[in-house]
């Protein structure tokens, strides 16, 4: 199986977003992203439209606080950036432990989606660890939650918070089927520690099997929510993997 188009998730290189957007943005680009997966989005709406569209970068997700935060603002923003899927990053793992819970947060996103609709945008979540956790009857809290959501909300499977709450990421990303669109890419010690997390390809995840289960993704997100290393190096490292993964499966 082919790699998807890849984006980076800008959590990654937070702190370097904070000093100098514009060169963060600048410097992504260099490394080799087309595509970019921004956070907090409407805080920083015009600085970052600017710097994307001066590198010809696009923005086909990002993740902001749909349940909690100013919807019409978020969605607003997200049109601006032209971003088509807009991704609720978590809700609290005290929100996982029954099925009436999830159903609950399900209805919720649901409410969201159709507000989304609204303007032309479709809505998404992104798990964690604790969504996979629990056994409820066999299912994994984020089968549950895919079970009850409107068919119109995608989600986001982060394989690697996957592999760390105990399932096999291939293994759960053909169960949820067409549901994902996309996926979060990372690699590392496959434990909770985020400054364990290093380049993909050079860590504990099976990465080619979770390519080869990925048939419905549209985009796959490079991300590391922390390193011991250099987080620029680890992008570009985990580009190249990819990449190489990619001409590899074509040739």
């Amino acid at each position: 199986m082919p790699t998807p188009p890849l984006s980076v998730q800008l959590y990654t290189v937070r702190e370097a977003l904070e000093a100098d957007l514009d060169g963060t943005i600048d410097r992504l680009a260099s490394i080799g992203f087309s595509r970019v997966e921004p956070y907090n989005f409407a805080a920083n709406t015009a600085a970052l439209s600017a710097a994307l569209e001066r590198n010809g970068m696009a923005a086909p997700s990002g993740h902001a606080p749909l349940l909690d935060g100013d919807r019409d603002l978020i969605f607003e923003a997200a049109r601006t950036l032209g971003i088509g899927t807009v991704i609720e990053p978590m809700v609290h793992p005290e929100r996982w432990t029954t099925e009436e819970a999830v159903e609950q947060t399900a209805q919720a996103l649901n409410e969201v989606a159709a507000l989304g609709a609204e303007y032309g945008i479709t809505v998404g979540y992104h798990n964690h660890w604790w969504e996979v956790e629990t056994d409820f009857g066999g299912r994994t809290g984020l089968e549950v939650l895919a079970g009850a959501l409107d068919p119109a909300v995608v989600l986001e499977v982060d394989t690697y918070w996957v592999a760390v709450g105990g399932q096999d990421p291939a293994e759960l990303l053909a169960k949820l089927g067409d549901r994902v669109r996309f996926i979060h890419l990372k690699d590392g010690a496959l434990d909770k520690d985020n400054t364990s997390q290093v380049a993909v390809g050079a860590g504990r995840m099976d990465v080619p099997s979770v390519l080869a289960a990925a048939g419905s993704v549209e985009v796959g997100v490079v991300e590391l929510d922390d390193s011991a290393g250099d987080l620029f190096e680890a992008l570009e490292a985990s580009l190249h993997y990819l990449q190489a993964d990619s001409r590899q499966a074509g040739a």
